[in-house]
C-alpha cells in the first residue's frame, strides 16, 4: 500500500504563512513613522472623518495613508475642505527625525490649502511614577 507524502505541501504551506504574516502588516500599514512624545496628554481616538496628513522620515506626504505627491498635497487638501465646510482642521503627524523647516512647509501648505487649524498628533509618553515618597 503507498501513501502520499505531504510533508514537503505542509513545509511550503508553513512558509508561505510566515511570509504572508510578516508582509501583511508593512503592506497595510501605509504610513509609518516615530511621532513625538509628550506629557499630560489627552487621549483622542482615531475618528475615520478627520483629515490626516503624515509626513514620514524621508520626507514623503501621505494624506489618509495614501502616498501623495508634494505638488499634490494643496489640491487634496482644499478638496478635503470642501466636503467638510464646517470642520477645517488639519491633524499633521510628522515623524520625530523630521527636519521643522520640513513641519513648518506643511504647515504652509496647508493654510494655503484652507486649514483653519493645523493640530500636531503626537503620543504619550504614559503613566509616569511620582519619586516621592509622601505618607
Amino acid at each position: 500500500m503507498s501513501d502520499i507524502n505531504v510533508t514537503p505541501m505542509v513545509d511550503v504551506m508553513l512558509v508561505l504563512l510566515i511570509i504572508f504574516m510578516i508582509v501583511t502588516p508593512a503592506i497595510l500599514a501605509g504610513f509609518q513613522a516615530t511621532l513625538p512624545t509628550g506629557d499630560n496628554l489627552k487621549e483622542r481616538p482615531e475618528d475615520e472623518g478627520r483629515v490626516v496628513m503624515g509626513i514620514d522620515v524621508r520626507g514623503n506626504y501621505f494624506l489618509d495613508k495614501k502616498l501623495v505627491a508634494r505638488e499634490q498635497i494643496p489640491a487634496m487638501l482644499a478638496q478635503a475642505f470642501r466636503e467638510r465646510p464646517q470642520d477645517k482642521v488639519l491633524f499633521l503627524k510628522a515623524d520625530t527625525d523630521l527636519p521643522y523647516e520640513e513641519i513648518l512647509t506643511a504647515m504652509e501648505l496647508a493654510k494655503d490649502a484652507g486649514a483653519r487649524v493645523v493640530a500636531a498628533v503626537s503620543e504619550s509618553r504614559g503613566p509616569t511614577k511620582s519619586k516621592g515618597g509622601g505618607g
